[in-house]
Protein backbone atom coordinates (compact mmCIF):
# COMPACT_ATOMS: atom_id res chain seq x y z
CA UNK A 1 0.00 0.00 0.00
CA UNK A 2 1.33 3.75 -1.05
CA UNK A 3 1.41 5.88 1.75
CA UNK A 4 -1.12 9.29 0.81
CA UNK A 5 0.59 11.27 -0.74
CA UNK A 6 3.85 9.59 -2.20
CA UNK A 7 3.88 8.09 -5.45
CA UNK A 8 1.51 5.24 -6.27
CA UNK A 9 3.78 1.72 -5.45
CA UNK A 10 6.95 3.93 -4.74
CA UNK A 11 8.80 3.75 -1.57
CA UNK A 12 7.94 6.21 1.21
CA UNK A 13 9.10 9.55 1.21
CA UNK A 14 11.70 10.03 4.04
CA UNK A 15 12.05 6.31 4.21
CA UNK A 16 16.12 5.28 3.55
CA UNK A 17 15.17 3.53 0.16
CA UNK A 18 14.38 7.09 -0.39
CA UNK A 19 17.63 8.66 1.05
CA UNK A 20 19.81 5.55 -0.53
CA UNK A 21 18.09 6.77 -3.94
CA UNK A 22 18.50 10.27 -3.51
CA UNK A 23 22.49 9.54 -2.35
CA UNK A 24 23.31 7.43 -5.61
CA UNK A 25 22.15 10.27 -8.04
CA UNK A 26 24.36 12.71 -5.83
CA UNK A 27 27.20 10.24 -6.60
CA UNK A 28 26.33 9.48 -10.69
CA UNK A 29 26.53 13.45 -10.30
CA UNK A 30 29.93 13.88 -8.72
CA UNK A 31 31.55 11.11 -11.17
CA UNK A 32 30.22 13.31 -13.93
CA UNK A 33 31.43 16.21 -12.69
CA UNK A 34 35.00 14.50 -12.24
CA UNK A 35 34.39 12.50 -15.68
CA UNK A 36 34.52 16.38 -17.13
CA UNK A 37 37.14 18.13 -14.88
CA UNK A 38 39.38 15.56 -15.62
CA UNK A 39 38.63 16.45 -19.47
CA UNK A 40 39.09 19.66 -19.17
CA UNK A 41 42.19 19.04 -17.54
CA UNK A 42 43.59 16.87 -20.51
CA UNK A 43 42.48 19.74 -22.67
CA UNK A 44 44.37 22.05 -21.37
CA UNK A 45 47.15 19.81 -20.97
CA UNK A 46 47.07 19.73 -24.63
CA UNK A 47 46.89 23.71 -24.72
CA UNK A 48 49.69 24.18 -22.20
CA UNK A 49 52.10 21.85 -24.96
CA UNK A 50 50.28 24.08 -28.03
CA UNK A 51 51.54 27.17 -26.23
CA UNK A 52 54.80 25.63 -25.23
CA UNK A 53 55.89 24.95 -28.44
CA UNK A 54 54.71 28.01 -29.77
CA UNK A 55 56.65 30.03 -27.53
CA UNK A 56 59.79 27.70 -28.78
CA UNK A 57 58.80 29.21 -32.43
CA UNK A 58 58.37 32.51 -31.17
CA UNK A 59 62.29 32.16 -29.29
CA UNK A 60 63.60 30.37 -32.16
CA UNK A 61 62.35 33.48 -34.31
CA UNK A 62 63.07 36.13 -32.04
CA UNK A 63 66.65 34.69 -31.82
CA UNK A 64 66.79 34.05 -35.56
CA UNK A 65 66.07 38.10 -36.57
CA UNK A 66 67.83 38.91 -33.15
CA UNK A 67 71.20 37.52 -34.74
CA UNK A 68 70.80 38.77 -38.55
CA UNK A 69 70.04 42.16 -37.01
CA UNK A 70 73.21 42.27 -35.28
CA UNK A 71 75.33 40.67 -38.20
CA UNK A 72 73.45 43.49 -40.59
CA UNK A 73 74.55 46.48 -37.93
CA UNK A 74 78.29 44.86 -37.89
CA UNK A 75 78.46 45.13 -41.50
CA UNK A 76 76.84 48.84 -41.74
CA UNK A 77 78.98 50.14 -38.59
CA UNK A 78 81.17 53.25 -39.20
CA UNK A 79 83.24 55.24 -37.25
CA UNK A 80 81.44 57.89 -35.92
CA UNK A 81 82.45 61.72 -36.02
CA UNK A 82 82.49 64.09 -32.83
CA UNK A 83 81.08 67.58 -33.56
CA UNK A 84 82.25 70.78 -32.39
CA UNK A 85 80.77 74.44 -32.63
CA UNK A 86 83.01 77.27 -33.71
CA UNK A 87 83.85 78.83 -30.74
CA UNK A 88 81.89 81.81 -29.30
CA UNK A 89 82.73 85.46 -29.52
CA UNK A 90 80.49 86.20 -26.73
CA UNK A 91 81.85 87.48 -23.19
CA UNK A 92 79.96 85.80 -20.26
CA UNK A 93 81.01 88.91 -17.82
CA UNK A 94 79.43 91.34 -20.36
CA UNK A 95 76.49 89.60 -21.67
CA UNK A 96 74.16 91.11 -18.95
CA UNK A 97 74.69 94.43 -20.29
CA UNK A 98 74.12 93.19 -23.77
CA UNK A 99 70.63 94.45 -25.41
CA UNK A 100 68.52 92.38 -27.09
CA UNK A 101 66.50 93.87 -30.52
CA UNK A 102 62.78 92.74 -30.13
CA UNK A 103 60.47 93.19 -33.45
CA UNK A 104 57.29 94.48 -33.35
CA UNK A 105 54.59 91.57 -34.04
CA UNK A 106 51.04 91.24 -33.55
CA UNK A 107 49.29 89.15 -30.77
CA UNK A 108 48.24 86.52 -33.18
CA UNK A 109 51.95 86.39 -34.26
CA UNK A 110 53.15 86.11 -30.88
CA UNK A 111 50.94 83.30 -30.04
CA UNK A 112 51.83 81.31 -33.28
CA UNK A 113 55.37 81.66 -32.79
CA UNK A 114 55.11 80.26 -29.33
CA UNK A 115 52.93 77.52 -29.90
CA UNK A 116 55.19 76.47 -33.17
CA UNK A 117 58.13 76.22 -30.57
CA UNK A 118 56.34 74.56 -27.82
CA UNK A 119 55.81 72.22 -30.57
CA UNK A 120 59.10 71.46 -31.85
CA UNK A 121 60.90 68.53 -30.46
CA UNK A 122 64.16 70.72 -29.49
CA UNK A 123 62.48 74.09 -28.80
CA UNK A 124 59.93 72.55 -26.27
CA UNK A 125 62.65 71.61 -23.58
CA UNK A 126 63.67 75.52 -23.40
CA UNK A 127 62.51 77.07 -20.50
CA UNK A 128 59.19 79.41 -20.84
CA UNK A 129 61.23 83.01 -20.29
CA UNK A 130 64.17 81.82 -23.05
CA UNK A 131 60.85 81.18 -25.29
CA UNK A 132 59.66 84.33 -24.73
CA UNK A 133 62.50 86.08 -25.51
CA UNK A 134 63.73 83.99 -28.52
CA UNK A 135 59.70 84.59 -30.07
CA UNK A 136 60.47 88.41 -28.62
CA UNK A 137 63.52 88.70 -31.11
CA UNK A 138 63.11 86.80 -34.14
CA UNK A 139 62.77 89.13 -37.24
CA UNK A 140 60.05 89.04 -40.04
CA UNK A 141 61.08 87.91 -43.42
CA UNK A 142 58.84 87.47 -46.72
CA UNK A 143 59.73 85.56 -49.99
CA UNK A 144 57.88 84.73 -53.20
CA UNK A 145 56.59 81.93 -54.71
CA UNK A 146 59.32 79.93 -55.99
CA UNK A 147 62.51 81.52 -53.93
CA UNK A 148 65.03 79.41 -52.43
CA UNK A 149 64.91 79.42 -47.93
CA UNK A 150 67.37 76.93 -47.89
CA UNK A 151 69.68 75.49 -49.90
CA UNK A 152 70.85 72.07 -49.85
CA UNK A 153 75.14 72.34 -49.32
CA UNK A 154 75.28 75.62 -47.76
CA UNK A 155 76.17 76.76 -44.17
CA UNK A 156 73.51 77.26 -41.85
CA UNK A 157 72.92 79.87 -39.16
CA UNK A 158 68.68 80.46 -38.88
CA UNK A 159 66.38 78.86 -37.78
CA UNK A 160 62.42 79.95 -39.20
CA UNK A 161 59.42 79.83 -37.78
CA UNK A 162 56.74 79.48 -40.72
CA UNK A 163 53.60 82.31 -40.16
CA UNK A 164 51.80 82.30 -43.99
CA UNK A 165 52.34 80.27 -46.94
CA UNK A 166 53.61 77.10 -47.79
CA UNK A 167 56.83 75.51 -48.51
CA UNK A 168 58.28 72.12 -49.82
CA UNK A 169 61.91 70.52 -48.36
CA UNK A 170 63.58 67.88 -50.81
CA UNK A 171 66.96 66.37 -50.75
CA UNK A 172 68.79 65.84 -54.04
CA UNK A 173 66.22 66.87 -55.99
CA UNK A 174 63.75 64.20 -54.09
CA UNK A 175 60.55 65.79 -52.91
CA UNK A 176 60.99 64.74 -48.89
CA UNK A 177 57.34 66.52 -47.18
CA UNK A 178 55.67 70.01 -47.29
CA UNK A 179 54.97 72.24 -44.22
CA UNK A 180 52.75 74.51 -43.35
CA UNK A 181 52.15 77.72 -40.91
CA UNK A 182 53.22 77.26 -37.24
CA UNK A 183 55.92 75.13 -38.32
CA UNK A 184 60.02 75.32 -37.02
CA UNK A 185 62.47 74.05 -39.89
CA UNK A 186 66.49 74.70 -39.78
CA UNK A 187 67.40 74.84 -35.96
CA UNK A 188 69.97 72.38 -35.78
CA UNK A 189 71.88 75.65 -37.62
CA UNK A 190 71.73 77.24 -34.37
CA UNK A 191 73.27 74.73 -32.42
CA UNK A 192 76.51 74.61 -34.20
CA UNK A 193 78.04 75.54 -37.47
CA UNK A 194 76.63 73.06 -39.96
CA UNK A 195 75.89 72.19 -43.98
CA UNK A 196 72.33 72.39 -44.72
CA UNK A 197 70.88 68.77 -45.59
CA UNK A 198 67.50 69.52 -47.57
CA UNK A 199 66.60 72.52 -49.73
CA UNK A 200 63.54 74.24 -48.73
CA UNK A 201 61.89 75.99 -51.38
CA UNK A 202 58.79 78.22 -51.30
CA UNK A 203 55.51 76.83 -52.89
CA UNK A 204 53.39 80.23 -52.23
CA UNK A 205 54.15 83.33 -51.27
CA UNK A 206 55.36 83.40 -47.80
CA UNK A 207 56.01 85.15 -44.48
CA UNK A 208 58.34 84.26 -42.19
CA UNK A 209 60.13 84.37 -38.67
CA UNK A 210 63.63 83.77 -38.73
CA UNK A 211 66.34 84.13 -35.93
CA UNK A 212 69.95 83.39 -36.43
CA UNK A 213 72.97 81.36 -34.16
CA UNK A 214 74.20 84.45 -32.53
CA UNK A 215 71.57 85.67 -31.63
CA UNK A 216 70.43 82.40 -30.01
CA UNK A 217 72.96 81.70 -28.35
CA UNK A 218 73.02 85.20 -26.69
CA UNK A 219 69.48 84.87 -25.39
CA UNK A 220 70.61 81.21 -24.68
CA UNK A 221 73.64 82.69 -22.37
CA UNK A 222 72.62 85.96 -21.23
CA UNK A 223 68.73 84.45 -19.51
CA UNK A 224 70.63 81.97 -18.43
CA UNK A 225 74.00 84.01 -16.54
CA UNK A 226 71.25 86.40 -15.50
CA UNK A 227 69.11 83.21 -14.12
CA UNK A 228 71.84 81.44 -11.91
CA UNK A 229 72.69 85.31 -10.51
CA UNK A 230 69.33 86.34 -9.56
CA UNK A 231 68.75 82.63 -7.74
CA UNK A 232 72.30 83.02 -5.84
CA UNK A 233 71.08 86.04 -4.57
CA UNK A 234 68.14 84.82 -3.57
CA UNK A 235 69.73 81.92 -2.02
CA UNK A 236 72.21 84.19 -0.06
CA UNK A 237 69.12 86.14 1.11
CA UNK A 238 67.45 82.74 3.32
CA UNK A 239 68.70 82.97 6.46
CA UNK A 240 69.16 78.91 6.63
CA UNK A 241 71.73 79.44 3.58
CA UNK A 242 73.79 82.65 4.74
CA UNK A 243 76.40 80.30 6.09
CA UNK A 244 76.85 78.24 2.78
CA UNK A 245 80.03 78.92 0.78
CA UNK A 246 79.39 80.50 -2.73
CA UNK A 247 80.15 76.77 -4.63
CA UNK A 248 77.50 75.74 -2.54
CA UNK A 249 75.06 78.23 -3.09
CA UNK A 250 76.03 78.29 -6.85
CA UNK A 251 75.42 74.52 -7.00
CA UNK A 252 71.95 74.79 -5.03
CA UNK A 253 71.12 77.76 -7.65
CA UNK A 254 71.74 75.11 -10.79
CA UNK A 255 68.98 72.77 -9.18
CA UNK A 256 66.54 75.49 -8.20
CA UNK A 257 63.72 74.99 -10.18
CA UNK A 258 61.05 77.58 -10.35
CA UNK A 259 57.28 76.94 -10.22
CA UNK A 260 54.12 78.98 -10.22
CA UNK A 261 51.10 78.74 -7.94
CA UNK A 262 47.70 80.05 -8.21
CA UNK A 263 45.53 81.58 -5.16
CA UNK A 264 44.05 78.45 -3.65
CA UNK A 265 46.14 75.27 -4.91
CA UNK A 266 47.93 73.08 -3.10
CA UNK A 267 51.09 73.00 -2.63
CA UNK A 268 51.86 69.92 0.03
CA UNK A 269 49.14 67.63 0.98
CA UNK A 270 49.74 66.17 4.37
CA UNK A 271 50.10 62.42 3.82
CA UNK A 272 52.03 62.95 0.75
CA UNK A 273 55.54 61.56 0.39
CA UNK A 274 57.97 64.73 1.07
CA UNK A 275 61.05 64.54 -0.98
CA UNK A 276 60.84 68.43 -1.90
CA UNK A 277 61.49 71.78 -0.21
CA UNK A 278 60.08 74.86 -1.03
CA UNK A 279 61.13 78.76 -0.52
CA UNK A 280 58.68 81.42 -0.92
CA UNK A 281 59.97 83.81 -3.94
CA UNK A 282 56.93 85.42 -3.54
CA UNK A 283 53.44 86.13 -2.14
CA UNK A 284 52.20 84.02 1.02
CA UNK A 285 51.33 80.18 1.78
CA UNK A 286 48.50 78.99 4.64
CA UNK A 287 49.18 76.10 6.64
CA UNK A 288 46.52 73.75 6.96
CA UNK A 289 46.10 70.43 9.10
CA UNK A 290 43.15 67.95 8.49
CA UNK A 291 41.36 68.24 12.22
CA UNK A 292 40.18 64.73 11.38
CA UNK A 293 43.17 62.42 10.80
CA UNK A 294 45.83 61.15 13.27
CA UNK A 295 48.98 59.37 13.34
CA UNK A 296 50.54 57.18 15.51
CA UNK A 297 54.23 57.62 16.69
CA UNK A 298 56.17 53.93 17.35
CA UNK A 299 59.54 55.12 19.57
CA UNK A 300 62.12 52.50 19.94
CA UNK A 301 65.29 52.77 22.39
CA UNK A 302 68.50 52.26 20.30
CA UNK A 303 70.45 51.11 23.08
CA UNK A 304 67.84 48.18 24.09
CA UNK A 305 67.97 47.20 20.36
CA UNK A 306 71.81 47.23 20.19
CA UNK A 307 72.10 45.09 23.80
CA UNK A 308 69.38 42.65 22.47
CA UNK A 309 71.00 42.30 18.62
CA UNK A 310 67.75 43.36 16.81
CA UNK A 311 69.64 45.59 14.61
CA UNK A 312 68.96 43.55 11.43
CA UNK A 313 65.26 42.80 12.35
CA UNK A 314 64.80 46.85 12.87
CA UNK A 315 66.06 47.34 9.28
CA UNK A 316 64.26 44.58 7.88
CA UNK A 317 60.92 46.07 9.53
CA UNK A 318 61.19 49.58 8.54
CA UNK A 319 62.60 48.15 4.77
CA UNK A 320 59.20 45.97 4.14
CA UNK A 321 56.62 48.32 6.02
CA UNK A 322 57.81 51.17 3.70
CA UNK A 323 57.27 48.51 0.69
CA UNK A 324 53.73 46.93 1.63
CA UNK A 325 50.65 49.18 1.01
CA UNK A 326 47.87 46.84 2.02
CA UNK A 327 44.68 47.67 3.16
CA UNK A 328 44.98 44.97 5.70
CA UNK A 329 48.28 46.23 6.75
CA UNK A 330 49.02 48.97 8.94
CA UNK A 331 50.83 51.83 6.58
CA UNK A 332 54.22 53.02 7.76
CA UNK A 333 54.59 56.72 6.89
CA UNK A 334 57.96 58.16 7.75
CA UNK A 335 60.98 57.31 10.27
CA UNK A 336 63.53 59.29 12.39
CA UNK A 337 66.44 58.97 14.16
CA UNK A 338 67.90 61.06 17.05
CA UNK A 339 70.90 59.68 19.22
CA UNK A 340 68.78 57.92 21.63
CA UNK A 341 65.29 56.75 19.80
CA UNK A 342 63.97 55.68 16.60
CA UNK A 343 60.17 57.05 15.85
CA UNK A 344 58.11 55.37 13.20
CA UNK A 345 55.14 57.38 11.63
CA UNK A 346 52.37 54.72 11.63
CA UNK A 347 48.45 54.90 10.25
CA UNK A 348 46.56 55.20 13.70
CA UNK A 349 44.13 52.24 14.12
CA UNK A 350 42.40 53.12 16.81
CA UNK A 351 39.89 50.28 17.17
CA UNK A 352 42.45 48.75 19.46
CA UNK A 353 43.69 44.78 19.91
CA UNK A 354 42.10 42.46 18.76
CA UNK A 355 43.81 40.51 21.66
CA UNK A 356 41.89 43.00 24.33
CA UNK A 357 38.29 42.51 22.18
CA UNK A 358 39.19 38.28 22.60
CA UNK A 359 40.15 38.72 26.84
CA UNK A 360 36.81 40.98 27.30
CA UNK A 361 34.41 38.45 25.27
CA UNK A 362 36.80 35.26 26.26
CA UNK A 363 36.11 34.17 23.13
CA UNK A 364 34.13 34.76 19.17
CA UNK A 365 31.53 32.79 17.38
CA UNK A 366 32.59 30.90 13.79
CA UNK A 367 31.08 34.44 12.26
CA UNK A 368 33.24 37.01 14.07
CA UNK A 369 36.44 34.29 13.73
CA UNK A 370 36.19 33.99 9.81
CA UNK A 371 36.10 37.95 9.68
CA UNK A 372 38.87 38.36 11.13
CA UNK A 373 40.68 35.29 9.99
CA UNK A 374 39.55 36.73 6.31
CA UNK A 375 41.41 39.99 7.12
CA UNK A 376 44.72 38.34 8.15
CA UNK A 377 44.21 35.80 5.10
CA UNK A 378 44.18 39.02 2.73
CA UNK A 379 47.31 40.23 4.79
CA UNK A 380 49.54 36.97 3.88
CA UNK A 381 47.65 36.81 0.32
CA UNK A 382 49.85 40.17 -0.31
CA UNK A 383 53.20 39.25 1.79
CA UNK A 384 53.72 35.62 0.56
CA UNK A 385 53.22 36.97 -2.92
CA UNK A 386 55.78 39.35 -2.56
CA UNK A 387 58.27 36.40 -0.71
CA UNK A 388 57.76 38.09 2.66
CA UNK A 389 57.07 35.86 5.95
CA UNK A 390 55.31 37.12 8.53
CA UNK A 391 56.92 35.05 11.55
CA UNK A 392 54.62 36.85 14.31
CA UNK A 393 50.90 36.04 13.92
CA UNK A 394 49.02 36.24 17.74
CA UNK A 395 45.68 38.76 18.51
CA UNK A 396 48.30 41.16 20.22
CA UNK A 397 49.73 41.67 16.53
CA UNK A 398 46.31 42.40 15.03
CA UNK A 399 44.59 45.80 15.57
CA UNK A 400 41.38 47.39 14.65
CA UNK A 401 40.70 50.40 12.96
CA UNK A 402 38.09 53.16 13.22
CA UNK A 403 35.77 50.58 11.30
CA UNK A 404 36.01 47.78 12.46
CA UNK A 405 38.66 46.21 10.14
CA UNK A 406 41.66 43.77 10.94
CA UNK A 407 45.07 44.91 10.18
CA UNK A 408 48.22 43.41 11.00
CA UNK A 409 51.13 45.66 13.15
CA UNK A 410 54.81 44.94 14.43
CA UNK A 411 56.52 43.71 11.42
CA UNK A 412 59.88 43.42 13.64
CA UNK A 413 60.41 39.44 12.87
CA UNK A 414 59.14 39.63 9.57
CA UNK A 415 61.68 38.85 6.84
CA UNK A 416 61.95 38.93 2.63
CA UNK A 417 63.49 35.81 1.59
CA UNK A 418 61.73 35.31 -1.76
CA UNK A 419 59.79 33.46 -3.49
CA UNK A 420 60.57 29.65 -2.49
CA UNK A 421 63.43 30.05 -0.33
CA UNK A 422 63.77 29.37 2.99
CA UNK A 423 65.81 30.95 6.57
CA UNK A 424 66.65 29.14 9.79
CA UNK A 425 66.30 32.28 12.21
CA UNK A 426 64.39 30.83 15.29
CA UNK A 427 61.55 33.69 15.73
CA UNK A 428 57.87 33.99 16.73
CA UNK A 429 56.00 33.87 20.22
CA UNK A 430 56.42 29.90 21.77
CA UNK A 431 52.56 29.34 21.30
CA UNK A 432 52.51 29.83 17.86
CA UNK A 433 56.01 28.54 16.68
CA UNK A 434 55.94 25.79 13.69
CA UNK A 435 57.60 22.80 14.66
CA UNK A 436 60.11 23.10 11.61
CA UNK A 437 61.41 26.17 13.15
CA UNK A 438 61.50 24.58 16.93
CA UNK A 439 63.27 21.94 15.21
CA UNK A 440 65.98 24.25 13.16
CA UNK A 441 64.90 22.55 9.93
CA UNK A 442 64.44 25.68 7.75
CA UNK A 443 60.98 27.31 7.25
CA UNK A 444 58.98 29.34 5.02
CA UNK A 445 55.64 31.07 4.35
CA UNK A 446 54.20 27.89 5.63
CA UNK A 447 54.86 28.45 9.21
CA UNK A 448 52.26 31.61 8.78
CA UNK A 449 49.96 29.10 7.65
CA UNK A 450 50.58 26.86 10.76
CA UNK A 451 50.52 29.92 12.90
CA UNK A 452 47.14 30.89 11.23
CA UNK A 453 45.40 27.68 12.55
CA UNK A 454 46.27 28.08 15.90
CA UNK A 455 45.23 31.63 15.98
CA UNK A 456 41.71 30.37 14.44
CA UNK A 457 42.12 27.76 17.18
CA UNK A 458 42.70 30.77 19.88
CA UNK A 459 39.66 33.13 18.61
CA UNK A 460 37.36 30.10 18.34
CA UNK A 461 38.42 28.69 21.82
CA UNK A 462 39.88 31.41 23.84
CA UNK A 463 43.14 30.00 24.35
CA UNK A 464 45.83 28.18 21.61
CA UNK A 465 45.94 24.42 21.91
CA UNK A 466 49.92 24.31 22.37
CA UNK A 467 50.45 26.14 25.87
CA UNK A 468 52.94 25.09 28.92
CA UNK A 469 54.05 26.32 31.85
CA UNK A 470 57.57 27.78 29.82
CA UNK A 471 58.26 28.32 26.56
CA UNK A 472 60.78 24.46 26.61
CA UNK A 473 57.41 22.91 27.90
CA UNK A 474 55.34 24.41 25.12
CA UNK A 475 57.85 23.62 22.54
CA UNK A 476 57.19 20.04 23.28
CA UNK A 477 53.49 19.71 23.14
CA UNK A 478 53.97 21.22 19.82
CA UNK A 479 56.30 18.18 18.73
CA UNK A 480 53.34 15.94 19.56
CA UNK A 481 50.83 17.19 16.93
CA UNK A 482 47.70 18.96 16.57
CA UNK A 483 46.23 15.47 16.31
CA UNK A 484 46.87 14.94 20.12
CA UNK A 485 44.91 17.90 21.45
CA UNK A 486 41.42 17.48 22.83
CA UNK A 487 39.21 20.04 20.56
CA UNK A 488 36.48 21.76 22.29
CA UNK A 489 32.94 21.07 21.01
CA UNK A 490 32.34 25.07 20.78
CA UNK A 491 34.59 24.36 17.52
CA UNK A 492 32.30 22.73 14.73
CA UNK A 493 33.74 20.30 13.20
CA UNK A 494 34.27 22.50 9.72
CA UNK A 495 36.39 24.30 11.80
CA UNK A 496 38.14 21.94 13.15
CA UNK A 497 38.77 20.19 9.67
CA UNK A 498 40.63 23.78 8.54
CA UNK A 499 43.31 24.18 12.13
CA UNK A 500 43.99 20.38 11.64
CA UNK A 501 44.88 21.00 7.27
CA UNK A 502 46.78 24.12 8.65
CA UNK A 503 48.61 22.68 11.57
CA UNK A 504 49.73 19.32 9.96
CA UNK A 505 53.46 18.72 10.82
CA UNK A 506 55.24 18.45 7.46
CA UNK A 507 54.78 21.78 6.06
CA UNK A 508 54.22 20.50 2.41
CA UNK A 509 51.01 18.85 3.71
CA UNK A 510 49.81 22.21 5.12
CA UNK A 511 46.93 23.75 3.54
CA UNK A 512 48.18 27.38 2.25
CA UNK A 513 51.69 26.13 1.08
CA UNK A 514 50.93 24.49 -2.43
CA UNK A 515 50.52 26.24 -5.76
CA UNK A 516 48.08 28.45 -4.61
CA UNK A 517 49.13 29.53 -1.76
CA UNK A 518 47.05 31.01 1.35
CA UNK A 519 44.07 31.68 -1.30
CA UNK A 520 43.69 27.80 -1.12
CA UNK A 521 42.83 28.55 2.45
CA UNK A 522 40.06 31.15 1.26
CA UNK A 523 38.24 27.81 -0.62
CA UNK A 524 37.98 25.48 2.26
CA UNK A 525 34.79 24.82 3.30
CA UNK A 526 34.43 26.57 7.01
CA UNK A 527 34.73 30.38 4.51
CA UNK A 528 31.69 28.78 2.21
CA UNK A 529 29.51 31.86 1.66
CA UNK A 530 32.14 34.43 3.18
CA UNK A 531 31.69 37.34 0.74
CA UNK A 532 35.67 37.89 0.10
CA UNK A 533 35.37 41.00 -2.28
CA UNK A 534 32.87 42.67 -0.16
CA UNK A 535 35.82 42.25 2.72
CA UNK A 536 37.90 43.73 0.10
CA UNK A 537 36.30 46.82 -0.54
CA UNK A 538 35.35 47.04 2.51
CA UNK A 539 31.88 46.99 1.97
CA UNK A 540 30.81 44.31 4.24
CA UNK A 541 29.57 44.85 8.53
CA UNK A 542 32.73 44.23 10.98
CA UNK A 543 31.07 41.90 13.98
CA UNK A 544 32.17 44.57 16.26
CA UNK A 545 32.28 48.84 15.63
CA UNK A 546 34.78 50.42 17.59
CA UNK A 547 33.20 53.41 19.67
CA UNK A 548 35.50 56.63 19.02
CA UNK A 549 35.25 60.21 19.73
CA UNK A 550 37.53 61.84 17.68
CA UNK A 551 40.68 61.09 15.62
CA UNK A 552 42.99 61.29 19.12
CA UNK A 553 40.82 58.92 21.01
CA UNK A 554 42.69 56.23 22.19
CA UNK A 555 39.84 54.60 25.01
CA UNK A 556 39.74 51.25 23.39
CA UNK A 557 43.25 51.10 24.24
CA UNK A 558 45.03 50.01 27.56
CA UNK A 559 46.93 52.28 29.15
CA UNK A 560 51.02 51.87 30.22
CA UNK A 561 52.58 54.25 32.20
CA UNK A 562 55.27 56.23 30.59
CA UNK A 563 58.56 54.95 30.92
CA UNK A 564 60.82 57.58 32.70
CA UNK A 565 64.20 56.39 31.93
CA UNK A 566 66.77 58.39 29.40
CA UNK A 567 68.28 55.65 28.18
CA UNK A 568 71.97 56.73 26.99
CA UNK A 569 73.13 57.45 23.54
CA UNK A 570 73.66 54.89 20.96
CA UNK A 571 75.77 56.96 17.49
CA UNK A 572 77.16 53.58 16.20
CA UNK A 573 75.74 54.63 12.66
CA UNK A 574 73.82 51.15 12.23
CA UNK A 575 70.71 53.22 11.92
CA UNK A 576 71.90 55.63 8.98
CA UNK A 577 68.37 54.74 6.79
CA UNK A 578 65.99 55.69 9.21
Amino acid sequence: MSQPGGPPGGPPRGTLADLQAALRLKVEELQQADALIQQLELELDSRDQLVRQLQLQLDWKWNHDQNQNHNQSQTQRTKRQAISAEPSVLDPTQLTHVSLTSYCKSQESRELIQRALLDNDFMKHLEHGQILTIMDCMCPTSLSRGCCVIQEGDDGSTVYVLEEGMVEVTKQGKKLCSIGPGKVFGELAILYNCTRTATVTALTDIKLWAIDRPGFQTIMMRTGLIKHSQYTDFLRSVPSFQALPEDVLSKLADILEETHYCDGDYIIRQGASGDTFFIISDGQVQLKSDPSRSFALKVLKKRHIVDTSQQGHILSERRIMMEVHSPFIIRLYRTFRDSKFLYMLLEACLGGELWSLLRDRGSFDDGTTRFYTGCVIEALVFLHSRGIIYRDLKPENIILDHRGYAKLVDFGFAKKVGLGQKTWTFCGTPEYVAPEIILNKGHDSSADCWSLGILVFELLSGSPPFSGSDPMKTYNIILRGIDMIEFPKKITRSAGNLIKRLCRDNPSERLGNRKNGVKDVQKHKWFEGFNWDGLRQGTIDPPFTPSLDGPLDTSNFDLFPEDPEEPPDEESGWDLEF
